[in-house]
């Protein structure tokens, strides 16, 4: 079986699929635009890709190519043409919960940041500014405040683990939770429709996401959301930028003292680097109020090499059996 790794990939995770027998062909840097050449050039039976988009285009040149499975090693799908795939009658499964343990540090780093502008401090600390007087005693302190955690998947349940263990409160909203399934978690049972949802913006001083981006949750954190939460309330975001409308965020940004820690966005590049400048991000660029970071929730060591592991052992599944275990797309 030839395994085509048109990504970044772990060393472990290369030799571990040579050791199953496999031919394995990594290129990192071919890239979206590159792909659909590489697949015909290359004919793999399985494709891994990490971020590299795979668009409908690449989806048909990998039918074409012999592509019978791919796999996403990372938790999301939203890069890979998911429709496509299955009118191909391609598989895609992907290493969900592997990457949970990197985001919700980052999370809790994003929450920190919010809470004691720990990047402006740094900015100003670079510019020979000492200011304790702007910055001295203005943080409200993570303890005793209410933490509402959208999404109960693996990421949002070691987020919830960990905000316990700074002493908040946490209010969970799923539109899977049951009141039960919270209370296990430690946590207050926050609903699963969209009043509960808007209920749980007006309880909680900070709000984190961790949610799909699917149709249902598409600009689901919009307006209404935003109008229900407390003043110089934070909000983060580590799962896909579409879940936020960033106009009414930046709107409450400006008018309601909203703090936003960000690791993704409506809009981002498709490609690990750009020019200087050619990232035109209204909400990147923003200033105070908003601090970013790279879509690198899951980039850790540890969280990179879970992801690694669990990418061989999807393809020794499908290698051994024909099972696509993971799959989002089983029709």
């Amino acid at each position: 079986m030839k395994v085509y790794i048109a990504d970044k990939f772990e060393k472990a995770g290369i030799e571990g699929l040579k050791q199953l027998g496999c031919e394995v062909v990594s290129e990192p840097d071919v890239g979206a635009d590159k792909l659909a050449e590489g697949l015909a050039r290359i004919k793999p039976g399985v494709l891994v890709v990490r971020s590299t988009k795979v668009p409908k285009a690449s989806v048909e040149a990998a039918a074409a190519s012999g592509v019978k499975l791919i796999v996403r090693a990372g938790a999301g799908v939203d890069n890979i043409d998911v429709p496509a795939a299955t009118a191909a009658g391609i598989r895609v499964a992907n290493c969900a919960g592997m990457n949970a343990i990197a985001v919700a540090e980052l999370t809790m780093g994003l929450l920190l940041a919010c809470d004691r502008r720990i990047p402006d401090q740094t900015i100003d600390a670079r510019a020979g500014t000492w200011n304790k007087k702007e910055y001295g005693s203005k943080a409200k302190g993570l303890a005793g405040s209410v933490l509402g955690v959208v999404g109960a998947g693996a990421i949002g349940r070691a987020v919830v683990k960990r905000a316990i263990a700074f002493d908040m409160r946490v209010i969970v909203w799923s539109r899977s939770i049951t009141r039960e399934h919270a209370k296990d978690l430690g946590a207050e049972w926050g609903g699963v429709d969209t009043p509960a949802l808007h209920e749980l913006a007006s309880k909680s001083d900070a709000v984190t996401l961790h949610l799909p981006l699917a149709p249902d949750t598409k600009g689901l954190i919009g307006a209404e959301f935003f109008a229900r939460m407390k003043p110089g309330a934070y909000i983060i975001n580590t799962s896909r930028g579409g879940v936020i409308n960033e106009a009414a965020m930046l709107e409450a940004i400006k008018t309601k003292g909203i703090r936003a820690g960000l690791d993704v966005y409506e809009t981002q590049p498709g490609t690990p680097t750009t020019p200087a400048g050619e990232w035109n991000s209204q909400t990147a660029r923003f200033g105070p109020g908003v601090y970013c970071t790279h879509h690198i929730g899951a980039s850790t060591d540890q969280s990179q090499n879970a992801i690694a592991h669990e990418t061989v052992r999807l393809v020794s599944v499908w290698k051994n059996t024909g099972k696509a275990e993971n799959c989002v797309n089983p029709a």
